[in-house]
């Protein structure tokens, strides 16, 4: 090739590959054994060449050689690079590649738990330490030169995208940004946002998978192809997608053999020979079970394979279904591999706590190549887990989503059962940017020629909605970012408050609602064109047509107030009634889930503590009954909307016991007894209010005396009319939207700021002592948390009370129980939490009067009690055996806690009065001691090795 150059070609080459081969990047490439792709060349070179960039490509495209160029150009500058990523897991794994590559010496970790050489060149973090430094003026941050945020996608995140942000505008000036994030569809719009804050940034998108991914669907024994062989698999090219043919039959053939009750009320019956071809074709079509799955795979060599199961209970079934059915995807060599290793892992594990946390059981599933994956498990076995499967010694893993976020798991095959999970609130179907993270996990790079994707079959199937889901690219990347106390007094106390609103005026939600600003406006125009051609329909000969409209539209409005009058009067007659209630009252609820028959067990009025966290009552009754079904609920007011009346008195044994299910038997067989037979008085309904409203007569009568009144277009006049005030309506929405997004975060933050004027925390530019306090308190609670500092709430607690009072602050039930009260400690701690509910109850209130709520994500959400005996428990050294018993809580889920009551306590440690050795408090010394009670057996086991 170069024979056919020019002598002055030739010349030209020798100096470019001169100049490349004096690159940083070009000593970088060494390192590798692969070539690097087109995407990371572009993004390596933007970064020498001065510029922060954004890098965003599939999930196991190798993003993080970006990031790993940031490190190695601030080696060789002999500047500071910190790594940031999402999770403290992601954080060790990172670590230990990079002390494997640069040396334990230079490489650091810091992610709350774990503090390593954090002040070597390079140090591994958590978005959320980096914030800390940030604001708390850390030295470390001198000589800092590249920061690499992995992940930064996860600024969407609602609970902690803010805190990306936060970093992103308050790094100096001096930093150079390294984004990695997923293919988010706009990156351009995200790029614009990172050169307005952050100075030239360059944008670098790829779409294209290292390992082509190919869809299919497994029904009884056959794997289905999604699309038709000659389409576009690999998602590479552009060829059109066709969904299989077979797969449509089979969706139809199944819908056609769905069961019409209406045959059998008709008379119709199905003939045998119809019967014998609907089991014939039911031997072809059925979800198959997860062993038959994964041996399956086995067999057909998919195999190392995950199994996405939207459930923590599902994952550990699903692991016990393939042992019993003898499952063993490992050799005699691979078996003992695996015991070696798990031993050494889990050598500093106490041998009387490996029964409890079901060690046994789960070593015999790593064995055979068979494991769960989910954040119930220990710590230390989901990284065991994860190094058996990269090490290919386990085969099939059963996890929740939640290993989707960036832990390196790479798999030849990953499995979807269903294409439905719980989001908290309901069952929703998976959106197509969770399909494509899931789903991106299949295919290993430079070990698999393609990735495969199976989706089991299930009843009611659209294979046209899988290819839906499977075809789209739509992920948009959307701020979830609000200002919080914590960022308020930090941010005033180093910038002053108009600097401050300058500051969060500059962040991407409000980057993104200025945006959003310009299209409402179009909208806007249009609407008022549209308004005066409907003026024009609704003119009429006789007279103003509006006006006439404007009495019809009042003459409604008020019938429609006096209807929602008669209905609060009701409502507020049944609250009344409700309030009268007493235990052992027989009732008859009159409509809802639970109508029917109930007894009442308490009647769950405000002003006395009640439910599951120990907290007020403020939306009004709300009786906990059992139904005559055997069920015990808390009943709300929409339960009720007449009055109830009790129809009969029993007696509740002292034995009785909600959580049993024989006694809960028992009861609900004497209500039968007593009162199944009683019919309850119908509740009857007086005269309507509008028949005598006299604001109702005049309208009326001006309608009847008004000259349009008699004209006879008069309702076509009317529709017109009517699509006027619509868009009228509809146009000042727009306009008050348009108002609403101009400098929204700026707005929160002077009602934040007003509410902590209030509270002395903060005086205009100046930060008060107490606002110095909550500067040092991160947390969703920071507050309340201050608030309970200032009001000597702990004062005179022990070091395990003091641990069960900052659980409160932290924990979060997976699902709330308001059967059954929480249990507590007793004596000073239980005062103590009784105490915080009420000051939490009086900053609510206040949060009400400024308009600062939970939507915002600014508002103090209610404390929850249900961790507060078992980290007092724990922090009295009580066995693991009788803690985890009495709390009914994953291993997992327990370490987890415990380490977020530790990272608390650690905050009140250093903000508390006397923090600094002097004054008479007695909480920062109890705090350190509660940190060291707390931070033993099962909870002390590193996560570095």
């Amino acid at each position: 090739m170069t024979e056919d150059l020019s002598p002055a070609e030739r010349y030209a080459a020798a100096r470019i590959r001169a100049a490349e081969e004096a690159t940083e990047l070009a000593s970088f490439r060494e390192m590798y054994e692969f070539g690097l792709d087109p995407f990371q060349i572009d993004a390596c070179k933007a970064l020498e060449a001065g510029k922060g960039v954004l890098v965003a490509a599939p999930t196991g495209s190798g993003k993080t050689v970006v990031g790993e160029f940031a490190v190695h150009l601030a080696l060789a500058q002999g500047r500071k690079c910190f790594y940031t990523t999402p999770i403290k897991a992601l954080s060790n794994q990172k670590y230990s590649d990079l002390v494997r590559r640069y040396g334990a010496e230079k490489v650091g970790l810091l992610t709350g738990d774990n503090s390593v050489n954090s002040e070597a060149p390079i140090v591994v973090m958590t978005t959320e330490v980096l914030r800390n430094m940030l604001y708390a003026g850390s030295q470390s941050l001198l000589g800092l030169g590249y920061v690499v945020m992995d992940e930064v996608h996860y600024l969407s995140d609602r609970f902690r995208g803010a805190v990306w942000e936060e970093v992103i505008i308050h790094l100096p000036e001096s930093v150079t940004l390294v984004s990695l994030s997923a293919t988010v569809s706009n990156a351009e719009e995200f790029g614009d946002w990172l050169d307005t804050v952050r100075g030239d940034t360059e944008v670098i998108v790829s779409e294209e998978r290292p390992v082509p991914l190919w869809q299919h669907v497994m029904a009884g024994r056959r794997i289905h192809d999604l699309f038709e062989e000659e389409s576009d698999h690999g998602g590479r090219g552009s060829a059109r997608r066709e969904v299989n043919p077979d797969l449509l039959r089979m969706a139809r053939e199944e819908n056609s053999r769905t069961y019409n009750p209406r045959d059998r009320r008709r008379g119709k019956m199905v003939r045998e020979a119809d019967r014998e071809r609907e089991r014939r074709s039911r031997g072809r079509i059925w979800t198959p079970g997860r062993p038959e799955v994964i041996e399956r795979l086995d067999n057909e060599g998919l195999l190392p394979a995950i199994t996405f199961i939207f459930s923590r209970a599902g994952c550990e079934a699903a692991v016990q279904q393939c042992m019993y059915a003898g499952l063993r995807l490992n050799d005699d060599a691979g078996r003992l591999r695996v015991r070696e290793i798990v031993e050494e892992r889990t050598a500093s594990i106490p041998a009387e706590d490996l029964h409890v946390l079901g060690y046994y059981e789960w070593l015999e599933g790593l064995e055979r190549g068979i494991a769960a994956h989910h954040a119930g498990m220990l710590p230390t076995f989901k990284e065991v887990v994860e190094e058996l499967f990269v090490r290919g010694l386990v085969k099939a893993v059963f996890a929740t989503e939640t290993l989707a976020l960036g832990i390196n798991m790479p798999a030849r095959t990953v499995i979807l059962e269903k294409l439905v999970k719980w989001n908290g609130e309901q069952h929703a179907d998976i959106t197509p940017g969770e399909y494509t993270q899931l789903t991106g996990r299949a295919g290993r790079r430079g070990i698999d020629v393609e990735g495969h994707a199976v989706v089991l079959w299930q009843r009611g199937m659209d294979p046209g909605a899988l290819a839906g889901l499977a075809g789209t690219r739509t992920y948009p990347l959307r701020s979830s970012f609000k200002p919080s106390y914590n960022m308020a007094v930090n941010l005033v106390q180093q910038f002053g408050r108009h600097r401050s609103r300058e500051l969060l005026e500059t962040s991407f939600a409000q980057f993104q609602a200025d945006r959003s600003v310009v299209g409402i406006s179009r909208q806007v125009q249009r609407n008022e064109e549209g308004l005066a051609g409907y003026k024009e329909g609704m003119t009429c000969h006789l007279g103003d047509f509006e006006e006439y409209a404007r009495l019809r539209r009042d003459l409604k409005d008020r019938e429609t107030e006096l209807a929602k009058q008669g209905a609060a009067q009701r409502r507020a007659q049944a609250a009344a009634s409700l309030e009268r209630l007493k235990p052992g009252d027989v009732i008859h609820v009159p409509t809802g889930k639970f109508a029917g028959l109930a007894l009442v067990l308490d009647p769950g009025v405000p002003g006395r503590v009640n439910g599951h966290r120990g907290y007020e009552y403020h939306e009004g009754p709300r009786p906990l009954v059992l139904t005559a079904e055997r069920q015990v609920k808390r009943l709300a007011g929409i339960d009720f909307p007449v009055p109830v009346e009790p129809i009969e008195r029993m007696r509740i044994p002292k034995s009785f016991n909600p959580k049993s299910p024989q006694s809960r038997r028992d009861l609900a067989s004497a209500l039968r007894t007593k009162a199944g037979h009683l019919v309850p008085e119908r509740n009857r309904r007086g005269r309507a209010a509008a028949a005598d409203d006299r604001e109702i007569a005049r309208l009326r009568a001006e309608l009847r005396a008004h000259p349009c009144h008699g004209c006879d277009e008069r309702e076509d006049h009317a529709r017109w009319a009517e699509r006027y005030h619509r868009l009228q309506r509809d146009t000042r929405q727009l306009e008050r939207r348009i108002e609403g997004r101009t400098n929204t975060i700026a707005r929160t933050f002077d009602r934040i700021h007003a509410l902590l004027t209030e509270l002395d925390y903060l005086r205009e530019d100046e930060v008060t002592e107490h606002g110095r306090r909550l500067a040092r308190l991160y947390g969703e609670l920071d507050l309340l948390a201050s608030e309970c500092l200032r009001a000597g709430v702990w004062e005179g607690l022990s070091p395990a009370e003091l641990a069960a009072c900052v659980s409160a602050l932290v924990f979060e039930a997976r699902q709330s129980d308001d059967a059954v009260a929480p249990k507590v400690p007793g004596g000073a701690a239980k005062a103590a939490l009784g105490e915080m509910v009420r000051i939490w109850g009086r900053l609510d209130a206040l949060e009400e009067e400024y308009r600062i709520n939970g939507t915002e994500g600014v508002g103090q959400r209610e404390p929850d009690l249900g961790f507060a005996w078992a980290a007092y428990q724990w922090a009295s050294e009580k066995s693991l055996d009788e803690v985890l018993r009495e709390a009914e809580m994953p291993a997992g889920d327990f370490v987890r806690w415990c380490k977020q009551v530790i990272d608390v306590l650690g905050q009140i440690a250093a903000a508390a009065p006397g923090a600094e050795g002097n004054g008479g408090s007695t909480v920062a010394r109890n705090a350190r001691k509660a940190v060291d009670a707390l931070l033993r057996g099962v909870v002390a086991y590193s996560s570095v090795g």
